[in-house]
């Protein structure tokens, strides 16, 4: 058992409904309600409610004064980072890796596939019965630009190995060497996007990728190119991107936008050869499966004084 006083672990799920949890902690169930469950200054590990928007997940962060651990039940951590100054030194932030990789690109997938294969069109079509038939693009022979080589753009090429593309092109923040080859750092991005046919975002958000793709790296995009955002919608400058939408010189799939939830009326949502699902990747039955066997481990570790897993910073 940690040697801290404060015992309590906020989940956002019930303690009852996850296999596993270690016992000897007070479990408070807190999924973004306006009420706490208990003082937060007896919070000793709290897991942030699950798209709830960074509102929520920051607000009982000011009065943790006694919380070893904050968990993150998303991939990214853009939406606790805002709070972090909140809290006391030696906080370990942890993220959720494992738990999105196989629904984001599954839904990577998807966009390339409905946007490439013409999918908005047919159904339109079938709304007014209308037989769209004709030649579309495949991603047979395509060359595939993943920007954002980590557990996400991995899982990502592990599904596009069967599609036959001519070559799939990894980039990260830094260039290093895996068993499929090389990733190049991001400072390549102007030599690489020539090149791609398709390129799909998986990067995290944070101060070097915020409006990475404006103005230059979209006029770097070969004409009819398709972009594919998994990331966050800010990594895309939208008004750049609506300007090449309108043209017609590119084509777009989005899972997230900016601003998001994207308002009614806003001209993103009819621009041509664009395709929107309603931030939806890791929404999928495989999550919460996923996220209760990864708060089961991270708490027994906690409970055992171990080292917690995922981690990715620690305050001070």
């Amino acid at each position: 058992m940690t040697s801290a006083t404060a015992t309590d672990v906020w989940l956002p799920f019930a303690a009852e409904e996850i296999d596993g949890l270690p016992e000897g902690l007070n479990y408070r169930f807190w999924d973004g309600g306006r009420d706490y469950p208990a003082d937060p200054a007896d919070c000793a590990f709290y897991v942030v409610p699950y798209m709830k928007g960074p509102e929520v997940a920051v607000r009982p962060l000011g009065g943790m004064n006694a919380v070893q651990v904050v968990q993150t039940l998303s991939a990214g951590i853009d939406h606790v980072e805002p709070g972090l100054g909140l809290l006391p030194a030696g906080v370990r932030l942890c993220n959720a890796k494992g738990v999105h990789e196989a629904s984001t690109a599954e839904l990577a997938l998807a966009l390339v596939l409905a946007s490439l294969r013409g999918f908005p069109g047919f159904t339109h079509g079938q709304d007014k019965e209308e037989w769209r038939s004709g030649f579309y693009p495949a991603l047979a022979d395509k060359s595939v630009l993943v920007v954002g080589y980590g557990s996400i753009g991995a899982a990502i090429e592990d599904r596009l190995e069967p599609f036959e593309c001519a070559r799939v092109v990894r980039v990260a923040r830094s260039a290093r060497t895996t068993a499929r080859g090389p990733v190049h750092a991001i400072e390549e991005l102007p030599a690489l996007l020539p090149d791609a046919d398709v390129v799909i975002l998986s990067t995290p958000l944070n101060p070097s990728t915020q409006g990475l793709v404006g103005p230059r790296f979209l006029a770097a995009m070969r004409d009819g190119a398709l972009l594919v955002n998994v990331a966050r919608g800010a990594v895309v400058d939208t008004d750049a991107l609506l300007s090449e939408l309108e043209s017609g010189r590119l084509r777009a799939a989005l899972d997230v936008t900016d601003p998001e939830p994207l308002p009614a009326g806003h001209p993103l949502w009819h621009a041509p050869h664009t395709l929107i699902t309603p931030h939806v990747g890791g929404s999928t039955s495989a999550f919460l499966p996923r996220a209760k066997r990864l708060l089961a481990g991270q708490l027994t570790r906690f409970a055992k004084g171990e080292p917690v897993g995922n981690l990715v910073l620690t305050t001070g």
